[in-house]
């Protein structure tokens, strides 16, 4: 079995969990959206921050939807496998997808047969969260600062190595991006998502990556891990004892990814509107907000979460990052 046939056979399988078969075309359209469970794609493995963001969200948008919401784990290229899969289902809201910085701002710059395009191929439901970027070791990394880290980098070079979560995901395109600003080049480790890259972080078999915070707050909170700076103008709440990049000597490096909700495009306009609704409701859910504030997320408000928010980030975001990751690409 091929890999694009394996993606849409675990899709498949997703989309049949629970489901509740209609008599019929006309009864279902009798019953209203929705009438059967809810697919909800993550294009990678479970434990990153993309999985724990959309597992956060899930259930109150399921509460206000009055339908079960599953996750479908679809990794591979960096989330473009899973994005991909995702916008061929039909348009009629049982299949929406989480996409981020990577799948849907630096993968056009990395992808060049790209089969989706991020501004044109989704319906926008809505911004579900900010997510700053951490620059993090092994807890025994031999660096006492971000001006050691960097130094040891560019010292040893390809012995150390990186890494991230795939080719085009936010660990891997901010990740080219701490190597240019720094200098450094280092070996990278590709994996299927963040969740088993940490995982060999944590037991010391890779030694840094950037990461997005929601994913490394716990760990460092643990002392599993170590964080040398975040890529914010200012300290996170969340890891107040972090300095920012900037207090620790490396300015250029400011980056925050983010994580937010699209369906396939041409979704009925009703349909979509009680998506935007519910993605509403979750963020609003105090429950939901806690949650999010103690892993360090941002979360939107107002103007800046809705699908009009969303598509003019989305456009943003391809044009900041396509000449930047294309200069990384090229100076390598």
């Amino acid at each position: 079995m091929s890999a694009r046939d394996r993606c849409r056979a675990l899709l498949a399988a997703a989309l049949s969990i629970g489901a509740i078969v209609a008599a019929s075309v006309t009864a279902t359209a009798e019953e209203g959206y929705p009438s059967r469970p809810i697919s909800l794609v993550v294009p990678f493995a479970a434990g990153g921050p993309t999985d724990t963001i959309a597992r956060i969200i899930a259930p109150p948008m399921a509460k206000a939807l009055g339908r079960p919401i599953t996750i479908a784990n679809i990794p591979g290229g960096g989330g473009t496998t899973g994005i991909t899969e995702a916008s061929r289902a039909k348009p009629d809201g049982y299949t929406i997808m989480v996409g981020h910085m990577g799948t849907h701002g630096a993968a056009p710059a990395l992808f060049r047969t790209l089969k989706y395009d991020p501004a044109r191929t989704f319906d926008p439901i809505g911004v579900a969260a900010g997510t700053p970027v951490v620059i993090v070791a092994r807890k025994d990394f031999p660096a006492a600062d971000l001006h050691g880290f960097i130094e040891a980098l560019q010292t040893k070079g390809s012995t150390y190595n990186q890494a991230h979560a795939g080719v085009g995901s936010v660990s891997h395109s901010t990740g080219m991006l701490f190597d240019a600003i720094a200098n450094a080049r280092p070996t990278f480790v590709v994996y299927r998502g963040t969740g088993p890259a940490m995982n060999d972080l944590i037991s010391g078999q890779v030694d840094f990556l950037t990461d997005q915070i929601v994913n490394v707050v716990p760990h460092l909170q643990a002392g599993t891990i170590r964080a040398y700076a975040i890529a914010t103008p200012e300290r996170s709440p969340a890891l107040p004892s972090v300095p920012t990049t900037r207090e620790a000597g490396l300015p250029n490096f400011e980056v925050s990814a983010w994580n937010a909700v699209f369906a396939p495009k041409n979704l009925p306009k009703d349909v979509h509107a009680k998506l935007v609704d519910a993605l509403d409701k979750a963020l609003d859910d105090p429950t939901v907000r806690e949650r999010l504030l103690k892993l360090g997320g941002r979360i939107p408000e107002g103007g800046e979460r809705g699908p009009a928010a969303l598509q003019k980030l989305v456009e943003s975001e391809v044009a900041r990052w396509t000449p930047a990751l294309r200069a990384a690409v090229d100076s390598e």
